[in-house]
């Protein structure tokens, strides 16, 4: 899992060292300037699940529709 950045000045300080558009960003910057909570995400997906039960070694493996650099719809 992870944990979402909360601070609104971090965020602000990321958005522009990566040169991204603030405008862009400004609801997401709102919702921490305004009043958020710290909160996490733990995705286990299907393909995990089917990693785990089928005891694949990689999630490559697992995944329905492979994901290649020249190959963007199943």
């Amino acid at each position: 899992g992870s944990q979402r950045e909360d601070d609104y000045d971090k965020l602000l300080a990321r958005i522009r060292e990566e040169k991204l558009p603030e405008q862009a960003y400004g609801w997401y910057l709102d919702l921490r300037k305004y009043g958020s909570v710290p909160h996490s995400g733990f995705g286990l997906g299907i393909e995990r699940t089917v990693t785990w039960l089928a005891g694949i070694h990689h999630i490559r493996e697992a995944i329905p529709f492979p994901r290649m650099i020249t190959r963007l719809y199943p």
